[in-house]
């Protein structure tokens, strides 16, 4: 027999006894990373992004907030955005007036990275 047909036949004879049964434990090491990868990281940064979102649409009159680029300021005015047929709300695209030092900006709801809390003071003053 030559070395071309001895090849097929231990391939045959190797894959013919396992089957179904030599799959079975692959099957369930891919179900256990998958479901490591879910709790581990897919659903702590949903938790967390749903956390966010929630804080954003808190935002209200006097908060500090820091923008995605660095910027922060304390929220003067918010002015609500309704886009579309039905007039439907898109809090992440509201215009949000802020104070930063002596100058004002308006950015969108959705460039907030970080919410504060009430602003009490200017940072360098005392009292």
């Amino acid at each position: 027999m030559t070395h071309a047909a001895l090849l097929p036949s231990l391939l045959a004879l190797q894959l013919g006894g396992g089957g179904v049964a030599g799959m079975t434990p692959f099957l369930i090491q891919v179900v256990l990373i998958l479901g490591i990868f879910y709790f581990f990281m897919i659903r702590p940064q949903a938790a967390q992004r749903k956390k966010h979102e929630e804080a954003l649409r808190a935002i209200k009159r006097g908060d500090q907030i820091v923008t995605t680029g660095g910027i922060v300021g304390e929220v003067i005015h918010i002015r609500e955005t309704i886009v579309g047929e039905g007039g439907t709300p898109r809090p992440m695209e509201d215009h949000v007036t802020i104070k930063s030092a002596e100058s004002r900006l308006i950015i969108e709801r959705g460039k907030i990275a970080r919410v504060g809390g009430v602003a009490t003071s200017a940072p360098g003053a005392k009292e």
